[in-house]
């Protein structure tokens, strides 16, 4: 169970505060029932009311400071997903992200950015599918990334590709 104040994954919304935990007085709601208050960090004035014992959402505790480190000096060893079929890509991709994971997002976002150089390469642009797909895995793992990081969201991107080459350089 988490506490209050924790922040946590709460599927497709992402990094939330768990700002109360108990009954919530809502008639439609059972009162003799625990829900958390949820507060997603990158949508104001917003609020999620989940049951505690809620399991058709992923419901998980934010990658620790030491693991997001690992798994940033890990990203060249990440395996991408190919898949020639762009209807069986697509369903990987959805698959993935509602696995609400860190590496998975990563395996996105590097399949994708080759995706694009290569099709840049051919003359081609992105196509709108790995383009949606890029930035859902980007903002997912960059707001979590934020957090662990004790950092703004929009300076993970940045901090990401100078310690992936400050790893290359030294190897």
């Amino acid at each position: 169970m988490f506490k209050v104040g924790d922040y946590i994954i709460y599927g497709s919304i992402g990094v939330c505060k768990v700002a109360d935990i108990g009954p919530i007085d809502i008639r439609e709601l059972s009162k003799n029932k625990d829900y958390y208050t949820l507060v997603p960090v990158y949508s104001n004035g917003s609020k999620v009311f989940t049951p505690t014992d809620n399991n058709k959402v992923v419901m998980r505790p934010i990658i620790q400071k030491e693991d997001a480190m690992r798994l940033i000096d890990r990203i060249d060893e990440i395996e991408t997903i190919w898949v020639d079929d762009e209807k069986r890509r697509e369903q990987i991709y959805k698959e993935a992200l509602k696995k609400c994971d860190c590496m998975e997002c990563i395996k996105i976002i590097k399949t994708l950015y080759q995706r694009k150089q290569s099709r840049i390469a051919a003359g081609k642009k992105a196509t709108s599918s790995d383009t949606k797909y890029f930035e859902i895995a980007e903002d997912s793992l960059y707001g979590e990334l934020a957090i662990s990081l004790q950092m703004k969201k929009d300076e993970v991107q940045q901090y990401i590709v100078q310690r992936v080459k400050l790893q290359e350089a030294t190897q």
